[in-house]
């Protein structure tokens, strides 16, 4: 199937573009290789291999147990799906707060296994020489403020930042060291709207809103909540445009029904054996002294096509 919207593949400095042309960033998450290829049939900017997977995919309370082999196992999924969206990659939990050192041996381990053309750091002044260090080495990165989720224990949970002036005056003056520090846009989590708005106009690089309001340059969703896998979150910051946890139920049950009561697989899901045809024993005074022995046929071959760019092959017998 062809792509819905023509594209050609999503760079940095394309992303940077957005802002100046005055259009709006779109991320979305993703975590493997069947929903990377949906997204990246559609009109999305980056795909944003999060370590919100240790929510949505591992089944954890937070983020803070994902390893970097976890995150370079995704990525490398998504890499293999995807043709045009920009693809960055969170750095998880103590992968770049050790050491400045520790922290390009990770970023670079992201690139080279993950696949990743950038990476996420959390964090505001304390992450400034890690991403220093990252992008001197040819690395993008793009930073996060506001509601940093590998910081939920400081911040006794998951709860808006920066509402007090303090706080605010704080999270403006580490958006502008993260942009002087060389990132190419920075996410705004969980931070007033009004807040988001001044801070996304102090800045010449895109920020991207989750929970952040309109004034961002972009916005970002988990994509399970875009689709409505997750009846049990339903966060105020999450617009739901699909609710795919009741279709998805259904289908299950309707399959579990059709095998209990044998109406699964049916004749058209089931495999033949194939009919071996043989050539007629040819006598020995008709042709030119043939052996009569009975040859089979060879069967014909398919003429099947190779298949498209981008068609899962592979999967079962044909």
């Amino acid at each position: 199937m062809a792509d819905l919207v023509p594209r050609k593949p999503v760079t940095v400095p394309d992303i940077m573009a957005r802002k100046r042309d005055g259009v709006p960033v779109v991320m979305l998450t993703a975590y493997d290789a069947t929903f990377t290829r949906l997204a990246d049939a559609c009109d999305v900017d980056i795909v944003l291999v999060g370590d919100s997977l240790g929510m949505v995919i591992q089944g954890r309370d937070h983020t803070l147990e994902v390893t970097v082999d976890d995150m370079i196992y995704h990525a490398r999924c998504v890499r293999r799906a995807l043709r045009y969206a920009h693809m960055t990659v969170d750095m998880p939990f103590m992968s770049y707060q050790v050491s400045v050192d520790k922290a390009l041996e990770n970023a670079g381990r992201l690139v080279k296994e993950g696949g990743a053309a950038s990476v996420k750091l959390e964090g505001g002044a304390r992450a400034v020489p890690a991403i220093e260090a990252i992008v001197a080495a040819g690395i993008p990165v793009m930073g996060h403020l506001g509601l940093t989720p590998q910081s939920v224990h400081a911040f006794g949970g998951f709860k808006v930042q920066a509402r007090e002036r303090e706080a605010a005056d704080l999270l403006r003056r580490e958006a502008i060291l993260l942009e002087q520090a060389g990132c190419f846009a920075i996410v705004l989590e969980g931070i007033p709207a009004t807040l988001a708005t001044e801070v996304s106009a102090s800045l010449d690089i895109p920020t991207i809103g989750i929970g952040a309001g309109v004034g961002c340059d972009g916005q970002v969703l988990v994509m399970q909540d875009v689709l409505g896998l997750d009846d049990s979150f339903k966060p105020k910051f999450v617009k739901r445009y699909a609710e795919l946890a009741d279709v998805v139920r259904g289908a299950f049950n309707a399959y579990a029904a059709e095998v209990r009561s044998r109406a699964f697989p049916g004749p058209e899901h089931t495999f033949k054996t194939r009919k071996t045809r043989k050539s007629k024993s040819k006598s020995s005074s008709g042709s030119g002294g043939g052996s009569g022995a009975e040859k089979a046929e060879t069967p014909p071959t398919s003429g099947a096509q190779n298949p498209e760019p981008n068609q899962r092959t592979g999967y079962g017998p044909s």
